[in-house]
């Protein structure tokens, strides 16, 4: 099932003023947080016994994704699975250790090619909308697959070949397509990656990414939590290539907004004061 949401005024950490309409295509999970004190050992077994805190919910995948780039002041519409897969993570709160990760629902239904007409932007008319279902509305595609089912390799190679305009892939499928799209993976991704592909930006954490065999630095920061950093870098990388059709400008905005991702816990979203400190450094 397929979603539109546009809210550039959902967050309040979006600029008020929109630049960019993005299509973002992709699985959506929830990131559940629940939160303890672990002080003793379990007399039954060498395992933790964690006190209870707090628990904390965010939409995660696709969705951090376009949650991040509302921050930049995109427009931004989803096509998302319905029933979600939820991630489960039991955390030392004094010490932010993971103890457990507990997976729900972790495939999901398979991505339907039929829009939803009666619920897309106004602009369209449902005539040009047959014509052309992700033409010139939409300033970038983003596929963002963590081959769950959503998704097949059939169907991104369709999607890349339908759309006219910058596309962006982070995806953990091993086969992707050749053709002049940006595929962003991290580094133990690209050693599963069958062929060679002419825009492959494959990130090494703090270490930074590498382009086109270009290192390009990362930024050196205390980590308290990568969940979603990777998503926050995707979306930084989108936005800054459509703002300046470089990518050798747009790796390093992308690397500090990822930089500020894992400063704090859980799946973070950046604020206005963080996009704002993004854009003075790369001023």
């Amino acid at each position: 099932m397929q979603k539109k949401l546009s809210s550039s005024t959902e967050l309040e950490s979006t600029p008020p003023v929109v630049q960019f309409k993005v299509l973002v295509i992709g699985e959506t999970c929830v990131d559940r947080y629940v939160y303890g004190e672990c002080s003793r050992i379990s007399p039954e077994a060498p395992i933790p016994v964690m006190e209870y805190i707090e628990t904390k919910e965010t939409e995660g995948m696709a969705w951090n994704v376009r949650n991040n780039l509302l921050s930049f002041g995109c427009d931004v519409y989803i096509m998302t699975n319905e029933l979600k897969p939820i991630k489960t993570r039991y955390v030392d709160k004094r010490s932010n250790q993971q103890l457990m990760r507990l997976d729900e629902n972790d495939e999901v239904a398979d991505f339907g090619w039929e829009l939803p007409v009666d619920d897309y932007p106004s602009s369209y008319t449902k005539a040009n909308y047959h014509a052309n279902p992700l033409g010139q509305p939409f300033d970038a595609l983003v596929i963002s697959d963590y081959d769950k089912g959503y998704l097949s390799e059939e169907k991104i190679f369709e999607l890349v070949e339908w759309f006219d305009g910058p596309v962006f892939i982070d995806s953990k499928k091993t086969k992707l397509p050749k053709k002049d799209c940006f595929i962003k993976i991290n580094n133990t991704e690209h050693k599963k990656l069958k062929g060679r592909y002419k825009n492959l930006i494959v990130t090494h954490g703090s270490r930074g990414a590498i382009y086109k065999d270009i290192h390009y630095m990362g930024f050196k920061v205390p980590t308290f939590d990568v969940s979603g950093a990777g998503d926050t870098f995707l979306a930084a990388l989108t936005y800054h290539y459509l703002n300046t059709l470089s990518m050798e400008e747009a790796i390093p905005y992308a690397n500090k907004a990822a930089s500020i991702a894992v400063e704090h816990p859980g799946t973070y979203i950046l604020t206005k004061e963080d996009v704002n400190e993004i854009q003075n450094l790369c001023n």
